[in-house]
């Protein structure tokens, strides 16, 4: 049954696309495409060879800049046609920005922007691939829809002309004419395929020119891989404060509140230990438990900076120990050749701790379990629950936060949630050993 309801689904997709708005505006595309492409081409072209040709005076380098200037702008109507007409929106190139001021180093700017360069050759390269789409788009469209409504029409040969139907071969003894019951059913079907078939040809035709106008009118993938490390810089930044605040609150609410406390404490022991022994001693002893509990506070917090397990025996035996704090009984299995680098095996740990933590305050669940391996040159980890689920990295969460962490860093983070299916949580890592 679902093989027969899928196959139904892919013949009903074939029915409709010759009538879909995507499939008109993408042949629409193609067709504009002609007479703007050869604007652009003829303009580049005639630009570029005056502009090198006045290369031996001065009168060149505006030229080459207006040129490079003029194809930028062409690069913006090609980029809103895209988005319009195919739906695809490309990110803008970098803005081109002169070191200082003044019409020469703008010029001198534009001159070395691979973008604007880039832009140039779309001018001139898409103009031979347009010619090409546009006739075999129209070609494919014309005859397909002419030939499937050959019935409709065909009477115009006997009743405007001399011959029977469309005429398709003749020689000195023999004429082939379309006009048999046959024939006129045997065109119209090879209509229907034909019109079947363009719109996954308009189709294809169009996704060469997505690459295009992405690979030369986008930006460049150094500038965009730019742009990804200023975000993620932006995001370690922001974590980094964001640890920095909660370090300071812990220790003004915990460790330092009851410190104050223990010295207020201790002067009041001492003012009482002449005049009441007891209640001095007393009063020490409270001194003493307080003191271990703001040890134990203390020890807490620098867990929470970098505990020093993970610094000297590595993630095995750090995670055992963040799993023995657990609500919940955890398996924890980590299989490494070697220690990642310090960087990576932090931000492995505080992965491992956070998600347990959503185990222990969300999940419900009875088990949980902690799986670490290497494959290639990534550092995989998994921690899966049997809890209710439903757990997912929407805005605001923690998850999304633990995801822009790891993204930071080039990671990665899949959570796998179903309504009382449990929560797997899987985390990938660069590897960069020590």
């Amino acid at each position: 049954m679902g093989s027969g309801a899928h196959d139904g689904s892919g013949i009903g997709r074939m029915l409709r696309a010759p009538f879909e708005g995507r499939t008109w505006r993408e042949f629409g595309y193609l067709m504009l495409g002609l007479p703007l492409s050869t604007l652009y081409f003829s303009l580049a072209i005639t630009g570029v060879s005056l502009g090198a040709g006045l290369l031996v005076t001065f009168l060149g380098v505006p030229v080459l800049a207006g040129v490079l200037a003029m194809c930028r702008g062409f690069g913006r109507v090609e980029r809103a046609r895209v988005r319009g007409m195919l739906g695809v929106d490309i990110a803008e190139p970098a803005p081109i920005r002169a070191k200082k001021g003044g019409a020469i180093a703008g010029m001198a700017a534009l001159l070395k922007s691979g973008s604007a360069w880039r832009h140039v050759l779309y001018s001139v390269i898409h103009f031979p691939w347009a010619v090409f789409a546009f006739c075999v788009a129209l070609t494919f469209w014309a005859y397909g829809w002419a030939m499937l409504l050959y019935p409709l029409w065909f009477w115009v040969f006997p009743a405007f002309t001399d011959q029977p139907g469309l005429q398709v071969f003749q020689n000195d003894d023999y004429s082939l004419y379309l006009d048999s019951p046959l024939a006129i059913a045997a065109t119209s079907a090879i209509g229907l395929a034909f019109t079947l078939a363009t719109p996954w040809l308009v189709r294809a035709l169009t996704t060469v020119d997505r690459l295009l106008v992405s690979g030369l009118l986008g930006p460049s993938r150094l500038a965009h891989r730019v742009s990804e490390l200023e975000s993620d810089r932006g995001v370690v930044v922001d974590t980094a404060a964001a640890d920095l605040r909660r370090i300071e609150r812990d220790l003004h609410d915990g460790a330092q509140a009851r410190l104050v406390a223990l010295a207020m404490d201790l002067g009041l022991a001492k003012e009482k230990l002449t005049e009441d022994p007891r209640a001095a001693a007393r009063m020490v002893d409270e001194a003493h438990g307080e003191v271990k509990i703001a040890l134990q506070e203390l020890r807490d917090l620098a867990r929470g900076i970098h505990p020093a397990v993970l610094t000297d025996r590595g993630l095995d035996a750090a995670l055992s120990s963040v799993a023995s704090r657990c609500a919940v009984p955890v398996r924890v299995a980590v299989d490494l050749p070697s220690r990642p680098a310090a960087a990576i095996e932090g931000i492995a740990y505080f992965t491992v701790s956070e998600l347990l933590q959503n185990v222990s305050k969300h999940a419900r669940a009875r088990t949980a379990g902690v799986d670490v391996w290497k494959s290639g040159e990534r550092l995989l980890i998994q921690v899966a629950d049997d809890g209710v689920g439903g757990a997912g990295a929407v805005a605001g969460s923690g998850l999304a936060g633990l995801a822009e962490r790891l993204d930071s860093v080039d990671g990665l983070l899949v959570v796998d949630s179903p309504d009382g299916g449990g929560t797997t949580v899987t985390a990938e890592l660069p590897w960069r050993a020590v």
